[in-house]
C-alpha cells in the first residue's frame, strides 16, 4: 500500500531532477534561454507546447537529465497539471524550476495510486517524489489523498469481499484509530427500528446481513454534523432485476458509504470542531424467496409509509431510515452521499455529480469547494413541482416516480421527506466510478464530491487562522 507521505517531501536542497513548466504563451521566450543542444533536441523530437506534452532534456551527465512539460497556465496550476508526470516518470526525486507545485501536489500523488490486491504479480515501480518548500501544504494534501485512496479501495473491492460486514469493519478501523464510538444495529433490532433498511437487505445471505453502522465523535458542545451514506454492497435490482450490463458495476453501489467514511476520517484526523455523527445504511439488494416485492408497502422509521414501485429504487429507502435517525439528534447540517440514480449520469455524465441543497449558502460553499479542489459539482433544483410524481394511491409516497422524467430530482425529493425541519441539508448523487482513466484519475472507483464537501466543512467549522 502506498504511503502517500513518501511522495511529497520538504525541499531541503537535496539532489533532484528539474521539471520545467511551459505554456503556449511563454514557450518561445523560455526556449530562447535554453542552450543550443537542448533546442536542437526539442526540435528533433518535435516538441510542441500542447497540453500534457513532455520531453526529456539531456544533461552533461547521463543521470543529470531534466524534464519539460506543458501546462495550460504556468502561473495557475490545477490539481492535475503534473499528474501525467507523476504517473510515467522514473522513480526518483523532482522539483519544479522557479515555483511551487501548489494544488498540483495532489495530482502527483493521485497518479501513483494502484489497486493491485488481486494481482498475482503486481507491477513494481519506485516512488516519484516531488519536493516543495511549502511545507505546510504537505500534511493536508496527504490526508486528502489518503481519503480519496480509501474511497477507491473500498469501491474497487469486489462485492463478495465488501459486504455489509466488511463495510462495518472499515468503519470500526476508522473509529478505533481516532477515538470514535462505533455502534451497529442489525437483526431484530434493525427490523423493528429501521424497517426499510431491513426490507432491502433481508434477502441476502446471513453473512451479508443488513445493518445500520454509526460512528460518533467530538465534544458535546460543538455543532452537530451528520454524514449519511448509501451502502448497498451489491445491487442486483432485486425482483425488478437489472440486465447484465447494468449489474456489472454494482459493487460500486456502496460508493456513498465509502465517501462518508473517508470524509468522517478527515474530520476526525484533523480535529475539526464538530460533533460528528456518521451513518451508513449497509445492505445487499439480493434476490430470494424473502425479497421485498413491487407493490409492497413498507413502514419507515419516520412513520411514513412507502409503496414499492420498483425494487431497484432501493437506495432511497435505506437512506430514508438513516436520514430519519440522523435527524433525531437535531444536527445543524446533514450531508449525504449516494450512488442514487442513473438519471444523474444521463443528465451530467460520469464526472460531474449533481448537488441538491435546501440552502443557497450551503450549496454555494459546496460549489466553491469543488472549484477550489478541482472536484466539481453541479447544483440541480429541489423543485417541489415534481413532488406529485411520488404520490401513490395506497401509501404516503412511492419509491419510484410515476414518470420516466426527472428521476434525479424525484429521488432527491424523496430523501427530502426524511430530512428534519430546520436542518441544513446537502445531497450528492455521486457516481463513485470512473469509466475511463484520465491523468491522475485511474479507471475504477472514484471519489467524486468528497474534496468539495471537505472544503465546505473546513470553511464552515475550521476557525484556525481565521481570527
Amino acid at each position: 500500500m502506498t504511503d502517500y507521505s513518501d511522495l511529497i517531501q520538504p525541499d531541503k536542497g537535496q539532489d533532484a531532477r528539474t521539471i520545467h513548466l511551459v505554456d503556449k504563451q511563454g514557450y518561445d521566450e523560455w526556449l530562447k534561454g535554453r542552450n543550443a543542444r537542448e533546442r536542437a533536441h526539442l526540435a528533433a523530437v518535435g516538441f510542441k507546447p500542447d497540453a500534457f506534452v513532455h520531453a526529456i532534456l539531456p544533461g552533461d551527465d547521463p543521470e543529470k537529465w531534466a524534464v519539460v512539460t506543458t501546462v495550460a497556465r504556468v502561473d495557475s496550476l490545477s490539481a492535475w497539471c503534473l499528474a501525467k508526470l507523476g504517473q510515467i516518470l522514473p522513480e526518483g526525486r523532482y522539483r519544479l524550476e522557479g515555483q511551487q507545485p501548489g494544488k498540483a501536489l495532489f495530482g502527483w500523488m493521485s497518479a501513483q495510486y494502484r489497486f493491485d490486491t488481486y494481482k498475482s504479480n503486481p507491477p513494481t515501480k519506485g516512488p516519484r517524489v516531488l519536493l516543495t518548500s511549502d511545507v505546510g501544504a504537505i500534511a493536508p494534501l496527504v490526508a486528502e489523498m489518503r481519503a480519496v485512496a480509501l474511497v477507491r479501495d473500498l469501491v474497487n473491492t469486489p462485492a463478495a469481499d465488501m459486504g455489509p460486514a466488511a463495510i462495518e469493519k472499515a468503519a470500526e478501523r476508522i473509529a478505533k484509530a481516532h477515538g470514535g464510538r462505533l455502534s451497529v444495529t442489525k437483526g431484530e433490532a434493525l427490523e423493528q427500528g429501521y424497517p426499510m433498511i431491513h426490507a432491502v437487505g433481508r434477502a441476502a445471505a446471513k453473512h451479508h446481513a443488513p445493518r445500520l453502522i454509526e460512528i460518533e465523535w467530538g465534544k458535546d458542545d460543538h455543532p452537530r454534523v451528520a454524514l449519511v451514506g448509501k451502502g448497498i454492497s451489491f445491487d442486483s435490482g432485486g425482483l425488478d432485476i437489472k440486465p447484465a450490463a447494468g449489474m456489472r458495476l454494482m459493487k460500486k453501489d456502496m460508493g456513498g458509504a465509502a465517501h462518508v467514511l473517508a470524509l468522517a476520517e478527515l474530520v476526525m484526523a484533523s480535529g475539526l470542531p464538530v460533533r460528528l455523527h456518521c451513518l451508513v445504511a449497509a445492505a445487499e439488494n439480493a434476490i430470494s424467496a424473502d425479497a421485498f416485492r413491487p407493490g409492497d408497502v413498507l413502514k419507515s422509521r419516520l412513520g411514513l409509509t412507502v409503496e414499492i414501485g420498483n425494487t431497484d429504487a432501493e437506495g432511497r429507502l435505506v437512506l430514508g431510515d438513516a436520514l430519519a435517525r440522523a435527524g433525531e439528534d437535531k444536527p445543524e447540517l446533514i450531508v449525504d452521499f449516494a450512488t442514487l440514480t442513473g438519471a444523474a449520469r444521463v443528465a451530467l455524465g460520469p464526472d460531474l455529480p449533481p448537488l441538491f441543497a435546501n440552502d443557497d449558502a450551503l450549496a454555494d460553499a459546496m460549489l466553491t469547494g469543488g472549484i477550489e479542489r478541482d472536484d466539481p459539482l453541479w447544483r440541480m433544483p429541489l423543485w417541489d413541482g415534481y413532488a406529485d410524481l411520488l404520490e401513490t394511491d395506497i401509501a404516503d409516497l412511492g419509491n419510484a416516480g410515476s414518470s420516466p422524467f426527472a428521476g434525479t430530482i424525484t429521488a432527491a425529493l424523496f430523501l427530502k421527506r426524511f430530512v428534519p425541519e430546520g436542518a441544513l441539508w446537502a445531497h450528492v448523487d455521486t457516481f463513485a466510478w470512473r469509466p475511463a482513466a484520465k491523468h491522475g484519475r485511474p479507471k475504477g472507483g472514484a471519489a467524486l464530491g468528497l474534496r468539495a464537501a471537505w472544503a465546505m466543512l473546513q470553511s464552515r467549522y475550521d476557525r484556525r487562522g481565521k481570527n
